[in-house]
């Protein structure tokens, strides 16, 4: 080959796109209106978070599709359905040999790294990430400043190795205990291993007590420690994002912001409310997405990610995923086939069986619950709080918060709701005969979507009607998924 020839292909390659690197943060436990970009009704919470809002796209109809850690982010990691995917509960992934993420990134050239939440978010056990620090390296998961540590020592080896790069950075605030609630050795000892205090703390006159929830003196004061937790986050973003800045990787960067679930408060995080699986969902890709955009119409979910994230980085996808790629979205582009999402619950952290299916469009919500039978009832790590304690102890004088009670502890096997009109989710109108054609409706799309993605509770919801069979079938899935039925 001939040397002009040669500075033809050099010069070619210098011109050709470069393949962007991805940063990926999640908070944990953050409600979707936790965020101002997002409505927050309590000012100064997240400003970084804001500013990162502002410099790209925000989605309003953005739903993790199980609103609960490992799960979550199993299927972010896979592209599947829980029920698809094998990660149901908080275990590995049950089916063998599903593509993962990190591994498709790595296998395209990426170098791939991970802060905090390291087993929740691997779904096999033998993989092993370029770079892995965990909770307690990183101030219990809590310390922005060991966060951007390792951030900068992620990215300079990423800029060493001329490598483009994938880094999920997992905070472990918002989740449960809360600032001015949590444990007082997580803030003595030595440097690395020590929580920080928030930039800012609330106290309960400056928060909002949600709808969902009885606006009760010690249920404030827990959503004010809850912001003190929420706004501790955002200063990890804030921090990062100013790493990332520092060495030189801000435009060619896509970053992508979300919460795993929603808060650990009742009527959210575990359940198929709206306030349980709606996540604030934003995402900056300088030069490719415009600044201030905001995406009102379209329905993604969080098995959309990594068909979006592989289609960005040019690395083909594999098939048989469930969700699909949402990058003509981030073109500000309209998509088809995103008028609705699918949510699902299976299995808490304690090991208690409650199946739940959800389908919600822009306006409604039906909620099928086969595990609810009137004597069942549902626990989970909410009911250990201030909130929950309060509520019950409200209950015994107050028929409003009683019925509030009786409905999160024993539910009804199906839930429908006007969510634009009633998004707390107060108000079941499956027995309104005013919406029984939207019911319908409702009902014989989930049941298509649980004959497509061959979801095992398809017999219940076919059989929704016969208590005998429900519990049969609950019997079944505690011996399939282990736990408690």
């Amino acid at each position: 080959m001939a040397a002009h020839d040669l500075s033809i292909i050099v010069r070619q390659k210098k011109t050709m796109p470069q393949r962007p690197n991805i940063l990926l943060v999640t908070a944990d436990d953050m409600n979707w209106d936790a965020v101002g970009a997002y409505g927050c009704p309590v000012p100064g919470t997240t400003p970084n978070i804001d500013s990162l809002a502002a410099d790209g796209v925000c989605f309003e109809h953005a739903h993790v599709t199980i609103a609960v850690c490992q799960p979550s982010r199993s299927a972010l990691m896979t592209g599947r359905y829980p029920h698809r995917n094998g990660g149901e509960g908080f275990f590995r992934l049950r089916t063998p040999n599903v593509p993962i993420l990190p591994q498709l990134l790595r296998d395209g050239g990426y170098r791939v790294g991970i802060l905090g939440k390291v087993v929740h978010s691997t779904p096999y056990a033998e993989f092993e990430w370029d770079m892995t620090r965990d909770m307690d390296e990183l101030g219990y998961g809590r310390s922005p400043e060991r966060y951007t540590h390792y951030t900068t020592e992620f990215l300079n080896q990423a800029k060493q190795a001329e490598e483009p790069f994938f880094l999920m950075l997992n905070s472990h605030d918002p989740h449960r205990p809360f600032y001015g609630n949590d444990k007082p050795e997580w803030y003595e000892g030595s440097a690395g291993s020590v929580a920080e205090v928030p930039s800012r703390t609330f106290t309960p006159d400056e928060v909002k007590t949600p709808g969902c929830l009885a606006d009760l003196p010690e249920v404030r004061l827990e959503i004010s420690e809850y912001y003190n937790s929420v706004r501790r986050c955002d200063d990890t973003v804030g921090a990062v994002l100013e790493s990332l800045r520092n060495a030189g990787f801000q435009d060619n960067t896509i970053v992508i912001f979300l919460s795993d679930n929603g808060m650990a408060f009742p009527f959210a995080k575990t359940n198929c409310y709206l306030n349980s699986t709606r996540t604030p969902w934003m995402m900056r890709w300088p030069g490719t997405i415009r600044p201030g955009l905001r995406d009102t119409k379209h329905f993604i979910s969080g098995i959309d990610l990594m068909p979006t994230l592989l289609d960005a980085a040019g690395i083909g996808a594999p098939a048989d995923m469930d969700g699909c790629s949402f990058l003509p979205l981030l073109h500000g582009k309209k998509q088809n086939d995103r008028k609705l999402v699918f949510t699902q619950f299976h299995q808490t952290a304690g090991r208690r069986n409650y199946p739940m299916r959800c389908v919600q469009n822009h306006r409604f919500g039906y909620i099928f619950n086969p595990w609810s039978n009137g004597t069942r009832v549902f626990k989970n790590e909410s009911q250990a709080g201030r909130t929950m304690q309060a509520m019950r102890k409200a209950a015994e004088g107050d028929p409003d918060v009683a019925n509030r009670v009786e409905l999160f502890l024993y539910r009804v096997p199906e839930e429908f709701y006007d969510f634009v009109n009633d998004p707390d989710a107060l108000y079941n109108l499956i027995d309104d005969p005013k919406y029984a054609s939207e019911i319908e409706s409702m009902q014989e799309q989930m049941a298509d979507w649980m004959e497509r993605t061959e979801d095992p509770a398809l017999t219940a919801f076919r059989n929704r009607n016969s208590q005998a069979v429900l519990d049969q079938l609950m019997t079944q899935s505690a011996l399939e998924l282990g736990g408690e039925s």
